[in-house]
């Protein structure tokens, strides 16, 4: 716009106007747009040095829960035979100086019977009601005696009388059992099987509409003909420390303290012993990893806060995690239950250094697993000191602080974002107000220049009038 109307006027002056505007604007405002630019490259590299500080902070603490609730690090116990009997701990258990015996004499086992082979799979098998009736003893043998329970009936349709729907229909009522179709060389049977637990034996009798019989050749009760018996209902048995013992279940987590039985296989006669071992060498290697990721966080954390080249480097909140990162090995993660026993990472050889990183001590951490395992144990997995959770515990508590958004780096990142929005909106009324006057000075330059033009013809004309005459 300002050089079409140079190019219309045309130069009079013989000075380049827009040039010369542009100089005198981008002067003008250079001291400005270059204070808000430089703020906001500050403001930007502050906005990522916090971002960086609360990802770094987040994945440290969610690696040490994992660490702590991995079950890496707990006693474990242990079975002499895994054939019999599988022994998992169960969460916070306790189990150093775990020793019992156990003898599993009897598997719990489910009720198992398939019905007398049906006329059709497919077809109508009857309609009418199944009852399910709970009790204990063997239904084969004849020695059923049925619970106080109230008997379950399972209303049997036109339309869902096939096997198949009539299975069906029995699994969508939930009545604790379990049914399918199998089939052999005598056709197709109704097949079903309850929980396990001596409680679980049942019977399955029909009441048949008039007009449509069928149902009753799939009852289940003693002597019915055609029907297969398999397997009875009946509880486990385990003598534990000699003493027997019933469970309904072959998992078992109530019988033994701090510890899940998975019984395997029935072995009278056979004794099998429950131990216990300390990780000893996964507490060993997992402290110098913990080390070793403390150290790469405090990298992190020492670089934004660089009192020369640091984003950071003022920023109150990154100071005070740093402080944190520094006390972290002597906060108290455990009550010690001997006297002696650690309670802290720096009493099993975890020291700072002066640089702010940590360092193990191997001779003292040997120290400490070889006398106090236990204790050791418990400043990473469920520590009752201060913090009440051990290590995860304690520095979750130094990322909930260091990432809050009331006063915390989340604070901080709120309070940079929106002055990098205002510096935005400076730095883009700036650039307005620029064209604003480069368009003022633009057009006050062009009518001086016009009138320059105009003074130039005049002085021609007058110079043409006045200039001496010559003759031939």
């Amino acid at each position: 716009m300002a050089s079409s109307i140079v190019n219309t006027l045309g130069a009079g002056s013989g000075i380049d106007i827009t040039s010369l505007v542009s100089q005198l604007v981008d002067a003008q405002f250079a001291a400005k747009t270059g204070a808000i630019n430089t703020q906001n490259r500050k403001v930007t590299a502050q906005i990522s040095g916090v971002s960086q500080l609360k990802s770094s902070i987040t994945d440290f603490a969610t690696g040490l829960k994992s660490l702590a609730t991995g079950g890496l690090l707990t006693t474990a116990p242990t079975s002499s035979n895994t054939a019999i009997v599988k022994a998992t701990a169960l969460p916070a258990a306790k189990l150093s100086g775990l020793a019992v015996t156990l003898e599993v004499q009897q598997l719990a086992q489910a009720q198992s019977v398939a019905t007398a082979a049906a006329p059709s799979r497919s077809a109508g098998n009857g309609t009418g009601a199944l009852t399910l009736t709970f009790g204990s003893g063997s239904v084969a043998a004849g020695s059923f005696v049925a619970s106080s329970a109230a008997p379950i009936n399972i209303a049997i349709t036109a339309g869902n009388d096939s096997l198949d729907q009539i299975a069906a229909t029995i699994n969508a009522a939930n009545a604790g059992v379990i049914a399918s179709v199998i089939t052999d060389s005598s056709g197709a049977r109704l097949a079903l099987k309850s929980q396990t637990g001596a409680t679980q034996a049942f019977t399955l009798t029909a009441t048949e509409d008039a007009g449509n019989p069928g149902l009753a050749a799939l009852e289940i009760v003693q002597g019915k003909p055609g029907a297969l018996f398999g397997t009875d209902a009946q509880d486990a048995i385990v003598a534990v420390d000699g003493i027997p013992v019933t469970r309904s279940s072959n998992s078992i987590s109530d019988l033994v303290d701090g510890v899940k039985l998975d019984l395997v296989g029935a072995a009278p006669g056979t004794k099998v012993a429950l131990g216990s071992t300390a990780p000893t060498e996964q507490l060993r290697s997992s402290i110098n990893d913990l080390v070793a990721a403390f150290n790469s966080l405090h990298n992190v954390v020492k670089t934004q806060t660089d009192a020369t080249s640091g984003a950071l480097a003022n920023d109150p909140n990154a100071r005070a995690l740093e402080q944190s990162l520094r006390r972290f090995p002597l906060t108290q993660l455990a009550t010690p239950t001997i006297a002696g026993a650690p309670s802290t990472l720096s009493e099993i050889g975890i020291s700072t250094n002066r640089d702010g990183t940590l360092s193990v001590n191997a001779d003292q951490l040997t120290a400490a697993l070889t006398k106090y395992p236990d204790a050791v144990e418990a400043l990473f997995f469920n520590g009752t000191g201060a913090t009440g959770g051990g290590a995860a515990a304690a520095f979750q508590a130094i990322a909930d602080a260091a990432t809050n958004t009331t006063y915390g780096l989340g604070a901080n990142e709120t309070r940079y974002t929106k002055l990098q929005s205002t510096l935005s909106d400076a730095l883009d009324k700036a650039n307005s107000d620029k064209e604003v006057i480069r368009a003022r000075l633009t057009k006050q330059f062009s009518g001086s220049d016009a009138r320059i033009s105009a003074y130039k013809s005049t002085q021609s004309l007058l110079t043409q009038f006045f200039a001496p005459k010559t003759t031939n």
